[in-house]
């Protein structure tokens, strides 16, 4: 009995100094897991913090441009999200201009806004089309020049600008109507983020 207490320490002796494999002697602990991947934004149109394409931007000839600017929308990119938050109810795409203000306004230039993207989408396609609900039931909030829809990027001459796409995952749905603003959905959004990711198109005419 005694020297089989004693071949037992002199295992766990060897082990813990390395001698033999400490496996032998105690089954080695696994480390805690780390925390889950943050939520991931891309685009098949376009690399991040890259230019974004004409046919994307206000000097697209398609639709063809209109207003007293002569400006075009533009049709929007494709986008892509990965690593969506556990208990994700919707989503919601703010596209803005950090770089462009409009005096005496709370946020700066609003290009495109999509909120209720239902919580297991992991894309929008190509093209949306403006000023109408999505097909999967998302809706449009109102751009800068007042219509619920995208608005292709527009940065004059000069330092391209950063056209930031935000999106932000929510534990609900948010009860605004199609065409509310910015302001809006992010003051029903406070409190409600899960997560957010960002992916940057560079422009300028």
């Amino acid at each position: 009995m005694r020297t089989a207490i004693v071949r037992s320490l002199v295992v766990l002796a060897l082990a813990l100094a390395g001698g033999i494999p400490f496996a032998s002697a105690q089954q080695a602990t696994a480390p805690p897991p780390g925390p889950p991947p943050s939520l991931l934004i891309s685009s098949p149109s376009f690399a991040d913090l890259t230019t974004i394409p004409t046919k994307y931007t206000c000097s697209a000839t398609t639709p063809p441009p209109s207003g007293p600017r002569n400006i075009s929308t533009g049709i929007s990119p494709a986008l892509t999200w990965t690593n969506v938050p556990k208990g994700t109810a919707s989503f919601v795409l703010i596209l803005h201009d950090p770089d462009a203000h409009v005096p005496k306004a709370p946020t700066d230039v609003t290009h495109w806004l999509v909120f209720n993207i239902p919580g297991d989408a992991t894309q929008l396609p190509e093209g949306v089309a403006p000023e109408a609900p999505l097909a999967n039931g998302a809706l449009q909030g109102t751009n800068i020049t007042g219509k619920a829809g995208y608005q292709g990027s527009c940065a004059g001459p000069g330092a391209s600008h950063h056209y930031t796409f935000e999106l932000l995952a929510l534990d609900q749905k948010l009860d605004l109507p199609q065409g509310a603003t910015r302001e809006q959905i992010q003051d029903a959004a406070k409190g409600h983020v899960l997560g957010s990711a960002v992916y940057i198109g560079l422009f300028h005419r």
